[in-house]
């Protein structure tokens, strides 16, 4: 897991779809508060919806970075350097677009809260990433500010919000992935 590392740059090349769906279904095994199961894993296809996608994304980065994001995130991103033009939406063979849902919606109308939301779907979305990642592909967790364009574009229903946007495939031959180190063990683990 250690050689896994975040993709900015991918190749047009086609990548497995049924890797991808078995990646999905590994995700939807992942543990849930109160087994709730509070996700939604939306696979777009269709390359006009994609264009839609990053076209609303550009010029919510675009908003970001111009100002709302503030001199102290943008300092932090640098290093990254992202900016606001995603390539990677269009250009990943795959997207997948992951939507929390904070209640459920019964036949007759009703809403059912779901508990542990943001817990449960990131842990669900790390299961996702690791069995990409042990398939051979790599992907990028991209979270545009705000999200609400995704509900919209992609047609989903009101209880449900946007968590991420994962382009998945394999990285471009000129692909660039910053020098990162993480921290070692000793910096993140305490034992009592």
């Amino acid at each position: 897991m250690d050689g896994r590392r975040t993709v900015r740059q991918f190749s047009t090349d086609p990548a497995p779809e049924q890797v991808v769906r078995d990646a999905i279904a590994c995700a939807a095994t992942a543990p849930s508060g109160a087994h709730q199961q509070p996700w939604t894993f939306v696979l777009v296809k269709d390359a006009d919806v994609r264009r839609r996608i990053r076209a609303a994304a550009e010029e919510e980065e675009r908003v970001s970075y111009e100002g709302r994001l503030g001199e102290e995130w943008l300092a932090a991103l640098r290093p990254l350097g992202t900016d606001a033009v995603k390539p990677h939406l269009t250009d990943a063979p795959h997207l997948i677009v992951v939507f929390q849902q904070r209640h459920r919606l019964g036949e007759d109308g009703s809403k059912r809260k779901h508990y542990y939301v943001d817990e449960s779907v990131g842990i669900a979305v790390g299961m996702l990433l690791s069995a990409l990642h042990l398939s051979g592909l790599a992907a990028l967790v991209h979270t545009p500010s705000p999200m609400r364009f995704l509900r919209e574009v992609l047609g989903r229903p009101a209880n449900e919000k946007a968590f991420a946007v994962i382009p998945v495939g394999y990285p471009a031959e000129d692909c660039e992935v910053p020098a990162l180190t993480r921290k070692s063990l000793d910096q993140v683990l305490v034992e009592v």
